[in-house]
C-alpha cells in the first residue's frame, strides 16, 4: 500500500513507481531490474502488448518502452487551437504552414496498455521515459477510461471483440 502522500489526482507516476519499486525490493529482499506499469484505465490491453513491451525493453537496451496508439490526423497537434479569453490562436505557431493533412508527420499518444521501465531510468534518471525510450505501437483500437461515457464505450468494444471469431 502506498502512503496517503502518494495518493490522489495530482501525484505523478514517477513518485508512485519509485515508491513501489523501493518498497517491493525491501519487502521481497530482491533488487528488481524493471518495473511494468499496467494502468487499470486501459482494459483493452492484451497479454501480447505487455510481453512485446518487456521483450523490446530487454532486447533493445532501452530505458523504457511504452505502448502507443497512432493519433488520428484530425487531432494532430498542429491542428490544435488555444483560447486566451476571446482570442484564438494555433497551439503550435508552425501550424499556419499546414495546408493539407498529408503534410503532417504521424504522431502517437500513450494508450496506457503497458509501460516497461528500467530501475536505472526510475532511480538515476528520475524519469519514466528516460533518455533512450522506444515504443510498441498497438494497431488495434485502444480506449482509456476517464469518464462514464468511456466506460460504456469500453464495454461495447469488449462485447464486439468477444463476439468475433478467433
Amino acid at each position: 500500500m502506498r502512503p496517503e502522500s502518494l495518493s490522489g489526482d495530482r501525484v505523478g507516476d514517477l513518485e508512485v513507481l519509485t515508491h513501489a519499486l523501493e518498497t517491493t525490493d525491501a519487502v521481497d529482499g530482491v533488487v528488481y531490474d524493471i518495473v511494468v506499469m499496467l494502468q487499470p484505465t486501459s482494459p483493452l490491453r492484451r497479454p501480447e502488448h505487455v510481453t512485446a513491451s518487456v521483450d523490446k525493453l530487454l532486447g533493445g537496451g532501452f530505458d523504457s518502452v511504452w505502448t502507443l496508439s497512432r493519433t488520428d490526423p484530425k487531432y494532430h497537434p498542429r491542428k490544435q487551437l488555444v483560447r486566451d479569453g476571446e482570442r484564438l490562436e494555433f497551439w503550435d505557431p508552425q501550424a499556419e504552414t499546414v495546408i493539407a493533412r498529408q503534410q503532417l508527420s504521424p504522431v502517437y499518444h500513450r494508450n496506457g496498455a503497458a509501460y516497461a521501465i528500467t530501475r536505472e531510468c526510475l532511480l538515476s534518471q528520475k524519469s519514466i521515459l528516460g533518455k533512450n525510450a522506444s515504443a510498441v505501437v498497438v494497431e488495434e483500437p485502444m480506449l482509456s477510461i476517464d469518464t462514464l461515457e468511456d466506460f460504456d464505450a469500453v464495454e461495447a468494444a469488449l462485447r464486439t471483440r468477444d463476439s468475433e471469431p478467433s
